[in-house]
């Protein structure tokens, strides 16, 4: 049933493919039950077929193409049909906040990006990463991959109206990018961005968007993230080195002083939770 101008939506977009890892789907589907529950907060969820443990083609340097552009054109037909004002996105890999930044930018005038990362998500498949989860700001920007790009909708985000938290260390291509566009950036790696920073960025805007990824936090004290899997590599990247409560900080400084129309929560990697479902799985009294 079509629910036209509804005030906030939660959007269930588990994609795994753009990340290249199945834990992100089972992740935003355990992500979804760990959340505040708002009855006045309808959930709609992305179609994202489950993995099948089957490996996707590398096309035109992104790998699972197909896959990634269905999930990205569903968010975004959703979102045209049900018209919310405020959008929480559950996901998934980074790639979720496309659609629903690029949707809400449509609504908004006066609106900026808190990005609370260890990785500015800049990248492209000239970088050699085929995994476009890494692709997603530079999209949001106007210099991503063309087919990406073609399904925005609206008007690109300016360079000025990207604030970063949590930022580690750069590769060189990254750095480039970022100072070619001229988007103001400061490496964390030693002290946070403080709280007064964060306001004055917010101070210019009459809405704000917040793009999460779980992975600001220190793999060492938050288990549920891609660094804290040893056998993973990524982009060579690395972890982020944020405490829980300092995340918490942040946030709460955010919303005291924002008014935060889109928030998207990704990369959420629960590889112990996900070992025990599939242990489960293969016992005939769960399956039968």
């Amino acid at each position: 049933m079509k629910e036209e101008n509804m005030e906030t939506i939660r959007l269930l977009y588990p994609d795994f493919v753009g990340g290249g890892l199945e834990t992100y789907y089972f992740g935003a589907n355990l992500l979804q039950h760990i959340l505040p529950q708002n009855e006045k907060q309808p959930l709609y969820r992305v179609n994202v077929a489950p993995p099948d443990g089957e490996e996707r083609s590398i096309t035109r340097g992104i790998y699972g193409k197909e896959d990634v552009l269905k999930g990205i054109k569903e968010a975004v037909a959703i979102l045209e049909e049900v018209k919310p004002r405020r959008v929480i996105t559950i996901g998934g890999n980074c790639i979720v906040s496309q659609a629903s930044f690029d949707y809400l930018h449509g609504i908004y005038d006066n609106l900026g990006i808190i990005w609370i990362d260890t990785h500015p998500d800049v990248s492209s498949v000239r970088d050699g990463y085929p995994h476009p989860h890494s692709y997603v700001l530079r999209t949001l920007l106007g210099r991503g991959e063309p087919e990406l790009g073609a399904l925005m909708e609206n008007r690109n985000f300016k360079p000025d109206e990207v604030l970063f938290v949590g930022l580690q260390d750069l590769h060189a291509y990254q750095e480039q990018f970022l100072k070619e566009m001229n988007i103001a950036f400061k490496v964390q790696s030693d002290d946070f961005i403080s709280d007064d920073e964060i306001e004055r960025f917010i101070s210019r805007f009459d809405h704000i968007l917040v793009h999460l990824d779980v992975d600001v936090l220190d793999a060492k004290l938050f288990h549920s993230t891609y660094f804290a899997n040893k056998d993973l590599v990524g982009d060579g990247s690395g972890s982020g080195k944020m405490t829980m409560e300092k995340l918490s900080e942040i946030l709460e400084a955010i919303a005291k002083s924002a008014d935060i129309v889109g928030f998207t929560i990704a990369e959420y990697l629960p590889f112990d939770e996900h070992n025990l479902h599939k242990m489960f799985s293969k016992l005939k009294i769960f399956t039968e």
